[in-house]
């Protein structure tokens, strides 16, 4: 910053000292940021197996050997073989291809679900932190009240309560429209559950925006655009928020592992994503009655969701260790 026009070079100093620290580093602090991140091997190892699932969420329908609704009553409980390396379920199915279209399922549900849940929590957050008095009374009192409940139960009682709702507006809209993506069950499902865990998820980032936030607006750098007239709105989006979004980006990257659990749990239980659709809490579910005469149906789903939330929740601590190195020095050495 230059000095003409302001007298004192002191006062360009102060002024200086007053800009947000992402206006003057920004590009030095999420390189740092970067190098603390590829260091840490194990969330690297995390990201690597994390991108897998990714990938074969995308790709995995395609190089799927089978539809995932395929079925063949003649070929139904097979052991593996050439042609069903992991054998087929009761039906008939084939079980890889299944697993495979399963990480689409988990995915594409916690992609959705974090993004909705982050975005209403740090909207209804910043504005309650920011504004305060009855707004801040109000969004708080909604966060308590979600909180209070236990996370599955009222993931639970919110996907039941949907349910009927939702499929008899899906039918007068058939009926209205005759647009056949109104016709299915299929699409009924996929949005009861990410609405679901959407409203017991957002709760989490709205409190953590807002702690945020109590904590930036008071610094020198918002205090000095308050002093040349900046609008609460530009403070907010432009000075505040960003200086907020590192704990928002681990709270996500542990909320996709979270909404993942949460999709498989509900599927498990019967109120998330049903057959024909494939799931890996409805393919445990499934097949929970040849547990003693083919465990690994039951094993193979388990234990791809319990890898895929362990390498998210790995990347997560290592995105912790790189955003925010400060809890890594007070929690001492791992």
């Amino acid at each position: 910053m230059t000095t003409t026009g302001l007298g004192d070079p002191s006062v360009a100093r102060r002024l200086d000292a007053a800009l947000p620290p992402s206006q003057i580093k920004v590009r030095n602090l999420w390189r740092d940021a970067f190098n603390r991140l590829i260091r840490n091997r194990l969330s690297m190892m995390g990201l690597f197996v994390t991108l897998f699932f990714v990938a074969l969420a995308i790709t995995g329908p395609s190089l799927a050997p089978y539809s995932y609704q395929q079925q063949s009553l003649r070929r139904a409980n097979e052991m593996p073989s050439r042609e069903h390396l992991l054998g087929t379920d009761d039906l008939g199915r084939d079980f890889l291809s299944r697993l495979m279209w399963g990480a689409q399922t988990a995915m594409l549900v916690a992609t959705v679900v974090t993004g909705i849940a982050a975005v209403l929590g740090v909207v209804l957050g910043g504005i309650a932190a920011y504004r305060g008095g009855w707004v801040d009374w109000i969004v708080g009192r909604l966060v308590d009240v979600t909180q209070s409940i236990p996370t599955i139960m009222l993931a639970i009682l919110v996907d039941a309560t949907l349910q009927k709702s939702v499929t008899n507006l899906f039918k007068q809209m058939y009926t209205s429209t005759g647009l056949e993506v109104f016709k299915g069950s299929l699409v009924i499902n996929y949005l009861v559950t990410m609405s679901a865990i959407a409203f017991v998820t957002w709760p989490t980032y709205a409190r953590l925006i807002r702690s945020q936030i109590l904590s930036i607006r008071e610094r020198e750098y918002v205090e000095a655009a308050r002093s040349v007239g900046a609008s609460s709105g530009r403070i907010l989006m432009r000075h505040i928020v960003p200086n907020a979004l590192g704990p928002i980006i681990v709270a996500a990257t542990f909320g996709f592992s979270s909404a993942m659990i949460l999709e498989a749990s509900l599927s498990y239980l019967g109120l998330g994503i049903q057959p024909p659709a494939a799931s890996w809490g409805g393919m445990i579910n499934d097949n929970m009655f040849q547990w003693r005469v083919r465990p690994y149906l039951v094993m193979l789903p388990a234990l791809v969701l319990a890898v895929a939330t362990l390498a998210i929740n790995f990347l997560g601590d290592g995105l912790n260790d790189a955003l925010n190195p400060r809890s890594r020095v007070s929690s001492g050495p791992k």
